[in-house]
């Protein structure tokens, strides 16, 4: 998962470029950065850290341009090195283009050997870099041509943002709109983002979703919009995981608010309840929605009953295992005079490989809690992802391959319950179709080639 954000403009946007990525630095921790087109060059930017550490006010004034697209990743198991950062810049044909891109191709493997077999010398293991390739092999001066016949290579997840330096900023999203990619303008600026928050903290004003299939065009300050064929209709399978989890509360994706839909499988995930019990208690971040939906329905009390370390980022979107251990430690720590001699109901998004939920509920049974009733606001994950989350190897999935006890045992919890498939649809309140292949197996696009896939 990563984030993407384009901006076009009459005048400088290099620090426009900054708070729009530092907005979403939810969506990836690992390395970040800018390119920017000014006068038919575009110049770039980008390393490993987070937006503020790699970003200082010094070389944001040499970024000069009036077009630009940021970039923030989050790392993939063998995926991590400066080689994978983003943007990716190229020249062809005395042109040059930046890329940016947002979720995972399926036939990458298949896509690089091809490139390589034609003589191609890629520079990363980046799926990015193949797209970046294909696109420059058949631009000849008309961008929306060139991408349609790269849409026809590629298959997976992808919202992708360009630049050219033809002075046309153009943003992408996959023909099933996986990755979410939205549009937005202030005054003469137009912005183009994965999530409403980079937008609104420029103070502009999200205009719509940019659907599946469609090529949006900015260029001589006007916007055109294509599709990736004719009378395309848009089958739509929104990824389930961005409400779930990746997106901030305050997100808008395809019609359905983020924040509003956690708060319903909370309520939905409370229904028929039998436990007795004293205090609801919410994990940090993504666990809150959900908690304060279950308090709502049930009329349980809410408190918190975790305190987050601020400064430590998302654990679930570290690199290895063992840096996820350290950091959810580091990241949650019990409320003793809370917790201590009640009977909870823990309230999380979600369970991948299950260590977390079982650090958690050990920690606050260590800090004196009576009972632990783990309560999950989204179905059991059972099947690995191709489109661009970096869910494991279904054999490290817990619940690929043990039953609601073995994983309540495992956990250590006292009772554990899921929110089903038809709970989480009956909370998006039929506004999209979601992707819910990590779920229930069923994937809109199947996996072509073998070997690690490397997220954006």
């Amino acid at each position: 998962m990563c984030g993407v954000v384009g901006i076009y403009s009459d005048r400088d946007i290099s620090k426009e470029l900054y708070y729009a990525l530092y907005s979403i630095q939810h969506r990836g921790q690992e390395s970040c950065g800018i390119s920017v087109l000014n006068d038919g060059q575009i110049n770039h930017k980008k390393d490993m850290g987070l937006v503020g550490d790699v970003f200082k006010s010094s070389e944001l004034e040499k970024l000069k341009g009036n077009i630009g697209i940021g970039h923030v990743r989050y790392s993939t198991a063998g995926g991590s090195s400066l080689d994978n950062c983003q943007p990716l810049v190229g020249r062809c044909r005395k042109r040059q283009l930046s890329i940016a891109h947002n979720g995972n191709l399926v036939n990458a493997n298949y896509l690089r050997n091809m490139l390589e077999e034609e003589g191609y010398m890629l520079q990363s293991d980046s799926d990015t870099e193949a797209i970046l390739c294909i696109l420059a092999r058949y631009y000849k001066g008309d961008i929306v041509e060139s991408l349609k016949i790269t849409m026809d290579y590629i298959k997976g997840a992808y919202s992708l943002v360009v630049s050219s330096s033809e002075n046309e900023l153009v943003a992408v999203r996959d023909p099933h709109g996986f990755r979410p990619l939205l549009l937005g303008k202030k005054d003469d600026m137009y912005i183009v983002a994965s999530e409403d928050c980079a937008i609104n903290i420029l103070g502009g004003e999200v205009i719509r979703d940019i659907e599946p299939g469609e090529i949006v065009v900015i260029k001589d300050n006007k916007l055109t919009s294509y599709h990736y064929r004719e009378n395309y209709k848009p089958v739509k399978s929104s990824c389930i995981f961005e409400h779930i989890y990746f997106a901030r509360n305050d997100a808008t994706i395809d019609n359905v608010n983020v924040y509003e839909f956690r708060v319903k499988c909370g309520e939905i995930l409370a229904k028929d309840e039998k436990i007795k019990v004293d205090i609801v208690v919410p994990v940090p971040d993504s666990g809150w929605g959900g908690a304060i939906g279950y308090s709502n329905a049930s009329g349980v009390k809410l408190t918190e009953g975790l305190v987050k370390n601020r400064y430590v980022g998302r654990t679930f979107i570290k690199p290895t295992q063992k840096e996820r251990e350290i950091g959810v430690k580091i990241k949650l720590n019990p409320l003793s005079n809370v917790v201590k001699g009640k009977s909870i109901v823990l309230v999380d998004d979600s369970i991948v490989r299950g260590t977390t939920s079982k650090q958690i509920v050990k920690s606050l049974k260590d800090a004196g809690a009576r009972e632990i009733h783990l309560r999950i606001t989204s179905p059991q994950v059972t099947h690995s992802c191709y489109y661009g989350i970096d869910t494991p190897h279904r054999s490290n999935l817990i619940a690929s391959k043990n039953n609601l006890d073995q994983i309540r045992d495992y956990i250590g919890c006292d009772t554990l319950k899921f929110l089903s498939i038809e709970g989480t649809l009956e909370a998006a309140e039929d506004k999209t179709t979601f992707c819910k292949a990590c779920f229930d197996g069923k994937y809109p696009v199947e996996k072509i080639d073998e070997g690690e896939l490397i997220s954006c």
